[in-house]
């Protein structure tokens, strides 16, 4: 008696289901796609109880005829792909042919499809085919639904709060808006407006519907390429900060994908721009052969593989690297914006005799955008046909207008100032012994001295590190001995050429011992054996010994060494030879851990504080 059985449809459907709709923003995702590629100008998305109750997409795409309308929900039916050489080519978001068939197996859809020339209407629950008939003949396509995992009551279970729901569907339509800005995209939840975008084809008013208009003045545009790919996009300031990776949207040829290399090569950079554990806000489109991208390697298909990895992630370091690098200022410290009120008879004699125009400030909203917490509703029991009645005739009832409503123009966006113009300082004094005041025509500055001396002594160790020189080696009267396991005195054994190169020249002693006879006469006094020590520690901390990385941290470890300290008080000269030698660094508006170096007070904002301008 034979065993193994063929799954009937239904069932296999369910489970492919389980693969591709993993909670209602999986259904977002795979509706507001199939819309996009059907050319759909204008995408509104309406969720009920964050979508458990009910998804509707409406868009003014191509639409269907009665025929693929009936077949869209069949397993496998593409109009993607032909042959298997078409599938090494993809140029679509969608292409298996899955979705619509595995969202129908666990849900109660309503389809209004129209081609412009016909119009459809078919109407499915559970799979099952409940109604087929002519419809409207809007253009465009509007799908609706309801109740999903109505008939998988245990897939409930595995989901978060309602308020988690909606962030998920939040947070990917903001990466819709951020890789479409020419598609008019809009987000209602129960019947609010979460998002709305003007669909004008420029990404930084998407930046701004997004995070806000004073987010989107300090991102920085970069653009670069090679033969085989084409970077662009937007890049914070360093002082835009955030606390995880999330806020690093990468984009490959108009596909939202996660993919950990190219996000930590973003952030590599950042370095020495931000400090530890902070991340940047970034928006990187990639352009390329879809020859070079296999995008077949996951159910929801947002990871995939590269060609030509390392090129690609040298040209996103170099073009986002460059960028930065020209643009960080030293950041000004503005006073938050007052209600204006009627200045006193006083206040008007300390009116200056210029005016500056004030900026116009929107809230600022990071993503995934936070909700107001819907209402408690009572929790589903198993077989319980739907959320609550009340939320169920709610998305019946409501029938929006299919097209986004036009939006007021955000604010003009003042470009940042690129170039790290250090200003012209004259020290004033001192604070606590630990910052420095100086003063220039726009204002004054404070300088953080233990700050500023490592970044000077980072960029002379950086230099030196790596250009080894023999001559200037000094030999030790009694040579450094270093004793290691079996496992790390091999490892440091293969790495020996490797830390000669960053000023450390170890000779074996032993099976397991090693000696230093001479060292850099650069090394900082007194701190040459935990230098080489820390070294060391690199060496064996990294499973892939990079030379360069190597370089860079002995640079960093050594410009801390003897750098001037908090509560150390410096004479006025020797303020100013601290600032002269800042004013020559190549970056000197941060240290080499990223923190900032120098802030800037404007004279208008000094007023404002002291009602000299209102």
């Amino acid at each position: 008696m034979g065993i193994i059985q063929l799954m009937d449809e239904p069932l296999s459907n369910k489970i492919a289901a389980g693969e591709v709709v993993e909670r209602p923003a999986s259904v977002v995702k795979e509706l507001v796609e199939n819309a996009i590629d059907a050319g759909g100008t204008a995408i509104e998305v309406l969720l009920i109880e964050a979508g458990l109750t009910s998804i509707q997409i409406i868009d003014n795409g191509a639409g269907m005829d009665a025929e693929d309308a009936l077949l869209s929900f069949s397993r496998h039916a593409t109009s993607k792909i032909t042959n298997e050489h078409d599938l090494f080519r993809i140029r679509t978001l969608g292409f298996r042919g899955e979705a619509l068939a595995s969202i129908a197996s666990v849900s109660k859809v309503t389809l209004h499809t129209s081609d412009g020339i016909s119009g459809t209407f078919v109407q499915l629950e559970g799979g099952r085919l409940v109604e087929h008939r002519p419809g409207s003949l809007r253009k465009g396509t509007d799908i609706r639904i309801d109740q999903l995992f109505f008939n998988t009551p245990a897939r409930l279970k595995y989901l978060k709060t309602l308020q988690t729901e909606l962030g998920h569907s939040i947070d990917l339509m903001n990466r819709f808006a951020l890789s479409y800005p020419g598609v008019a995209f809009k987000l209602v939840h129960e019947g609010k407006t979460v998002l709305q975008t003007s669909g004008s084809g420029e990404i930084k008013r998407v930046i701004s519907d997004i995070y806000g208009v004073s987010i989107a003045k300090k991102m920085i545009p970069f653009e670069g390429e090679t033969q085989d790919y084409k970077v662009s996009g937007y890049a914070s300031l360093p002082e835009i900060t955030r606390a995880n990776k999330n806020y690093i949207s990468l984009f490959v040829n108009g596909r939202w994908v996660k993919h950990y290399a190219i996000a930590n090569t973003v952030h590599k950079a950042y370095h020495t721009f931000l400090p530890l554990e902070r991340q940047p806000i970034v928006i990187l489109n990639i352009q390329g052969d879809p020859y070079l991208t296999d995008v077949n390697v996951h159910p929801a298909k947002q990871q995939i593989r590269l060609s030509k990895e390392k090129e690609l992630m040298d040209l996103v370091h170099a073009t986002i690297r460059q960028a930065i690098s020209s643009a960080v200022r030293a950041p000004v410290i503005e006073q938050p914006k007052a209600v204006k009120q009627a200045p006193t008879k006083q206040l008007d004699l300390w009116k200056t005799s210029y005016t500056v125009k004030e900026p116009i400030e929107q809230p600022a909203h990071d993503f995934p955008c936070t909700m107001e917490k819907p209402k408690e509703q009572p929790a589903m029991q198993q077989g319980e046909p739907a959320r609550n009645e009340s939320a169920q005739q709610a998305s019946t009832a409501y029938r929006p207008e299919p097209y986004p409503e036009p939006i007021a123009e955000p604010a003009d966006f003042e470009e940042p100032e690129t170039g790290p113009q250090f200003p012209e300082l004259e020290v004033v004094g001192q604070i606590h012994g630990t910052y420095i005041v100086a003063q220039s025509s726009d204002g004054f500055y404070l300088v953080d001295q233990h700050a500023a001396q490592e970044r000077i002594k980072y960029e002379f160790f950086r230099e030196k590190v790596g250009d080894i020189d023999s001559s200037e080696r000094q030999a030790l009267l009694l040579p450094l001995t270093f004793h290691y396991s079996r496992d790390e005195a091999l490892r440091l054994k293969d790495a020996l050429a490797v830390m000669a190169e960053s000023g450390v020249f170890m000779e074996e002693f032993g099976d397991t011992s090693f000696i230093v006879r001479e060292h850099p006469t650069w090394f900082p006094k007194g701190f040459e054996q935990e230098i080489i020590e820390e070294i060391i520690e690199q060496v064996l901390d990294d499973r892939k010994v990079d030379v360069k990385k190597i370089r860079e941290e002995a640079a960093i470890m050594m410009s801390c060494k003897r750098s001037i300290k908090a509560n150390h008080y410096l004479q006025k000269h020797e303020m100013e030879r601290l600032l002269a030698d800042l004013k020559n660094a190549e970056q000197p508006f941060t240290c080499p851990h990223g923190r900032p170096v120098i802030v800037h007070f404007k004279t208008y904002d000094v007023e404002k504080m002291f009602k000299r301008v209102m």
